[in-house]
């Protein structure tokens, strides 16, 4: 690893000091006044030294191999891991770059594998070793014989998309969460003072509902600053980041599902959110905010083929369905085209979910005592997310035929569809 890694490590034994103090203030300020001065200098003597050479050691213990087969990566001092990372399984590689890291030209890696919720990582390495290695391994899990990967490099990229900070920063204005947040922190405090007329009970109250309004709305803007969008032969890249750079891949014939969400107050300007998901992989978001033609020609690159359905084509369930669920029934909707299975729901902020007829892995019908009673039942498509898109409210009969089409549209899906290991 990077020599600067060390730094990373070396900070843990002051940590547990730190953690110590606030978990039990009093016994530390109590052990603190006990102390003199040369006891403080003899205590930082040896303190700095010992954390120094615990992130020595880890550093030094840290070690990783890519063979002809898998990416190992064999950490710790004591208690050694090694992890084997086969290549096929491999659905994305990102490399992210704090702001500290940036300063000191290194950059960290994250490997997506198919099966597992965490995250391997490699930090830290030289930037240009870091991208170096990233396109080695998505050459090899799209395909490519160990040879040649290594001389295939970054493959170029053509941008289809950025996002302006103007257009970023209106978007979580307009956003329902951040005007609930706020309401919630000017109604909250006072309504407290009026029953407990108690200062600190209106701070300690006031705070943090402010802090949480501005700070997710803020967090938001700063994660997806400077949003852009481009296409390679080994997916679509991300680039993001306003303080921490992160530049993601989504690797095609990777992806299980596609949202596109729509928020209340972004329809008259026609904006869309497009969120997926990928099987092993925390990518959550494709698009953060953009017009909805824009939107839907970055989902037609991720999901080859798939032309998203107008909303007009959408078909609502039966009009008794308003007397399971009064009023919200009207937000739901389904369109089965020869390529996709998509349903919407949701009445103030609509989401239409895409799933490629090749990537559902089940599919189900439910149908409740209250729903038998209205003839109306919910067809749940299962994808290798681990996720399920489900179309609600729909007639028995409808949803039985849905059911016994869709087994048969995914079967011929599955063997249309193209290879995960795409350049092979």
């Amino acid at each position: 690893m990077h020599p600067v890694t060390p730094f990373r490590r070396a900070w843990a034994p002051v940590a547990v000091l730190a953690g110590w103090g606030v978990h039990d203030p009093n016994a530390a300020q109590e052990q603190l006044t006990r102390l003199t001065g040369t006891m403080l200098l003899i205590g930082a003597a040896v303190l700095v030294p010992a954390a120094g050479l615990y992130g020595f050691l880890s550093w030094w213990f840290t070690r990783f191999a890519v063979t002809d087969t898998e990416l190992r990566i064999r950490t710790g001092l004591l208690f050694r891991r090694t992890a084997h990372i086969r290549l096929e399984r491999v659905q994305a590689v990102d490399v992210t770059r704090p702001l500290l890291a940036r300063v000191a030209g290194v950059a960290k890696l994250r490997i997506d594998v198919v099966g597992t919720d965490k995250k391997d990582e490699l930090a830290f390495l030289g930037e240009r070793e870091a991208r170096d290695l990233r396109a080695e391994l998505l050459a090899r899990a799209a395909g490519f014989a160990p040879g040649t990967a290594r001389e295939v490099g970054e493959a170029p990229a053509q941008e289809l998309l950025r996002v302006p900070p103007r257009e970023l920063a209106l978007s979580v204005a307009l956003t329902g969460a951040t005007w609930v947040s706020l309401a919630a922190a000017l109604v909250v405090p006072p309504v407290l003072w009026l029953l407990l007329h108690s200062v600190w009970t209106v701070l300690a109250t006031a705070l943090p509902l402010f802090g949480g309004a501005v700070g997710r709305s803020a967090g938001r803007f700063v994660t997806e600053y400077d949003w852009s969008v481009g296409e390679s032969p080994d997916g679509l890249r991300i680039d993001h980041g306003l303080l921490d750079r992160t530049h993601e891949t989504v690797p095609p014939g990777r992806v299980q599902t596609v949202r596109i969400v729509e928020p209340l107050l972004w329809r008259r300007l026609g904006w869309v959110r497009v969120e997926l998901n990928v099987a092993g992989s925390a990518n959550s978001v494709l698009v953060p905010v953009a017009p909805r033609a824009v939107a839907e020609s970055v989902v037609a690159r991720v999901l080859p083929g798939v032309t998203v359905p107008a909303p007009a084509s959408l078909s609502r369930p039966p009009r008794r369905a308003g007397r399971c669920v009064p009023v919200w029934w009207r937000g739901h909707g389904l369109a089965v085209t020869e390529s996709v299975f998509a349903a919407r729901h949701g009445l103030l902020s609509r989401r239409l979910s895409l799933v490629p007829h090749a990537k559902v892995q089940s599919v189900r019908l439910t149908q409740g005592p209250w729903k038998r009673l209205w003839r109306l039942a919910d067809v749940h498509v299962d994808t290798g997310a681990d996720k399920t898109v489900t179309a609600r409210l729909r007639g028995a009969e409808e949803a039985a035929r849905l059911l016994r089409e869709q087994a048969a549209r995914s079967r011929t899906g599955r063997r249309t569809a193209r290879p995960d290991r795409w350049m092979a």
